[in-house]
């Protein structure tokens, strides 16, 4: 009867404390979510371009490289003029950045980020001129142009001044053509290698497993961050059927034993995995009181003291009754709430006491504080 009575009290207070304790258990996932195919991946690119066109808003002439850039540009097109003389609130120095995407072609538009280096207002209307993209060796891979829309403005009326969003900062959808493609030679030597998300031994193990159960002996895992896969020689020629046939495999990945604790928002999340050894818990609250109170004094008579006020203090300390519980050695993550909140802690209280259980090493999980 007695343990029928703590199952129910258990059950409800787990369900008043789920806004501020999280579990996270293992499910069946797909191995695409959990790893990918070790050689897919993009490339950042950068360049520095000028954004024409604006309406007053752009770099001032404090601005050298916006100076220097535009004497420049103007060079190129057979236009010589004295850089002291230039005029640039209409234009703006920008930094152009993106992301080439694995497997693209030439002739192929992507995405641009277009940031103000300069002292600009707003980019906002501009036309962002015709820009290269270095990537990290220094080639070219693209050649970025086109209008820029920002999202936001800025307004100004008498002195009061109004901004939404950051009118510094604006994108070019498709503004930048692929000049270059980076060819991606997989499975060229007969093999691919999975790479996973969170190393993991038993993880490794497991999608090994999985992959053998379908295409047996082709998959090892090489150490808890990689697998090799073998490509069967009838998949040599159609190596994507191949990866989409791996990457729907369903798998279990394993997590170790942790407890995430967000001290600013209260927030704790736990793993499924967590356990405690035996331990007993006191949660007492310590409340104190302090009063001032106002006294007059007189002097004695004939004497030449004048009447003066003074304040008095007093504290008053009070010690709640502990409230003790004691968790068995097979305590999981459910009865390590449920006891908590059975001698009423605060999330506050839950981050200080699994601390504490964590320092008498009763707690056998990694506590992280973030």
């Amino acid at each position: 009867m007695a343990m029928k009575k703590w199952a129910a009290l258990f059950t409800a207070l787990l369900c008043l404390s789920f806004s501020c304790v999280a579990f996270a258990d293992a499910s069946v996932t797909r191995i695409k979510d959990v790893a990918k195919v070790q050689g897919v991946r993009a490339n950042q690119l950068v360049g520095y371009g000028l954004v024409m066109g604006l309406n007053g808003t752009g770099d001032s002439n404090k601005t050298l490289e916006v100076l220097q850039s535009v004497a420049n540009m103007l060079r190129r097109f057979g236009v010589t003029i004295d850089q002291a003389s230039l005029k640039t609130k209409n234009v703006a120095a920008v930094t152009v950045t993106a992301t080439l995407p694995p497997f693209v072609r030439e002739g192929d538009t992507i995405d641009v980020t277009v940031s103000s280096m300069g002292d600009a207002k707003s980019i906002q209307g501009g036309t962002l001129v015709q820009t290269p993209l270095l990537a990290g060796n220094g080639e070219v891979y693209a050649v970025a142009q086109g209008a820029v829309s920002t999202g936001g403005f800025t307004a100004g009326n008498g002195g009061n001044t109004r901004q939404k969003n950051f009118p510094t900062v604006g994108l070019t959808p498709n503004g930048a053509i692929v000049e270059r493609t980076v060819e991606e030679d997989l499975g060229k030597d007969g093999m691919i290698s999975l790479s996973l998300a969170q190393p993991d031994f038993t993880t490794a193990a497991r999608i090994a497993q999985a992959i053998n159960g379908r295409y047996a002996g082709s998959a090892m895992a090489a150490n808890p961050g990689r697998v090799d896969i073998h490509i069967p020689p009838h998949f040599r020629n159609n190596l994507v059927s191949f990866v989409a046939g791996i990457e729907e495999l369903p798998i279990m990945p394993d997590n170790i034993a942790k407890v995430v604790v967000n001290e600013r928002t209260g927030t704790i999340v736990m793993g499924g995995d967590v356990s405690v050894d035996s331990i007993a818990i006191a949660q007492g609250g310590i409340s104190i009181s302090i009063e001032t109170t106002e006294d007059v004094s007189q002097p004695t008579p004939f004497s030449v003291g004048s009447t003066v006020v003074t304040k008095n203090g007093s504290a008053d300390v009070t010690e709640e009754r502990a409230n003790t519980i004691v968790l068995d050695a097979t305590a999981n993550v459910s009865d390590i709430v449920g006891a908590l909140n059975s001698v009423g802690a605060t999330p506050r209280d839950i981050i200080s006491i699994l601390q504490a259980i964590k320092a008498a090493g009763a707690l056998h999980a990694e506590l992280e504080i973030i």
